[in-house]
């Protein structure tokens, strides 16, 4: 009997789902990722937004491997990030990271996200992040243009203006 995961496709993390341009990310709060006073660590909550940031990119057909695996690999760094503290979330918590992408130009991508409350996604606010992040070449370079098979895997999710 084999037990690769093709056998189990359910033995897979979720990459969560997107509903009107929105991506929805669950996660649960476990023991490490609280302080003395069973609080979520206020930088666990950049892990969070990372993770939702990142499983949007892998359902809008972006995985991090595949650009590190072009001819000229590049990767996304974060370049402004402004997070505001609503409420505490604390262990055993459902959650939801509610991400969505604003604009995609130049080498830059703009983006909201919030951490809710799980309860069908409109759950109370926990904490909300505006963020910036700059497309830049993997081996240590600077600032690249983002590719247009970024810009258009993201076009259709986009909430701003600008693709």
């Amino acid at each position: 009997m084999s037990s690769n995961s093709e056998d189990h496709p359910t033995d897979q993390p979720t990459s969560g789902r997107i509903e009107n341009g929105a991506h929805l990310f669950p996660v649960r709060i476990y023991y490490e990722d609280t302080d003395f006073s069973g609080a979520v660590y206020h930088a666990n909550y950049l892990k969070f937004f990372e993770r939702g940031r990142s499983e949007f990119l892998r359902l809008a057909g972006i995985g991090h491997k595949a650009l590190l695996e072009r001819p000229d690999p590049i990767a996304f760094a974060v370049t402004k990030l402004n997070i505001e503290y609503k409420a505490s979330a604390r262990i055993d918590d459902a959650l939801i990271v509610r991400t969505r992408f604003l604009a995609a130009r130049g080498a830059r991508m703009s983006l909201d996200q919030e951490l809710l409350r799980a309860k069908d996604a409109s759950g109370a606010l926990i904490c909300r992040a505006s963020v910036e992040i700059v497309c830049i070449g993997a081996g240590g370079g600077g600032a690249r243009r983002l590719p247009r098979e970024v810009i258009d895997a993201l076009a259709p999710y986009l909430s701003g203006t600008d693709a």
